[in-house]
């Protein structure tokens, strides 16, 4: 049995960039298969040409408004991390919506992709909705 030299490397979890829907644009499936596959050959053009994209549509989409997550994704699979936070009222109900995406590897290879919840999310729009509720009441109690 052959022994698989290259390290083993894990994709992190990421949250669809925000598109309209199109079949042949970048899905949330799509956007997870082209971090699964730039995983395995650190090439931007080869991992975008496995997924049936360009490789000038893959810089494109990680510039859009709402990519945050998938060129932190991104960056982290290419040993250039940033912490990114994201936080406005639009991209927490979208990351509520559609969870996180994480590319399974196994073998160094790309099988898969697992989809959750996104918890985190929730809870901060939950907290958003309390701080306006609560600073309503305060307006509305001085205003009398």
């Amino acid at each position: 049995m052959k022994q698989d030299s290259s390290p083993r490397r894990r994709v992190p979890a990421f949250t669809p960039v925000p598109l309209r829907y199109r079949s042949d644009g970048w899905t949330p499936g799509r956007q997870a298969d082209f971090l699964g596959h730039l995983c395995e050959t650190w090439s931007v053009a080869a991992a975008a040409r496995h997924v049936g994209m360009t490789r000038e549509s893959a810089y494109r989409l990680r510039d859009k408004p709402g990519a945050e997550s998938f060129a932190a994704a991104w960056d982290s699979i290419l040993a250039e991390p940033r912490r990114v936070r994201m936080s406005t009222h639009e991209l927490l109900w979208h990351r509520y919506f559609y969870g996180t995406l994480k590319p399974i590897m196994r073998g160094g290879k790309h099988v898969g992709t697992l989809h959750s919840s996104d918890n985190d999310a929730v809870l901060r729009l939950y907290r958003q909705e309390m701080q306006r509720r609560r600073s309503v009441r305060r307006i509305d109690g001085k205003s009398r």
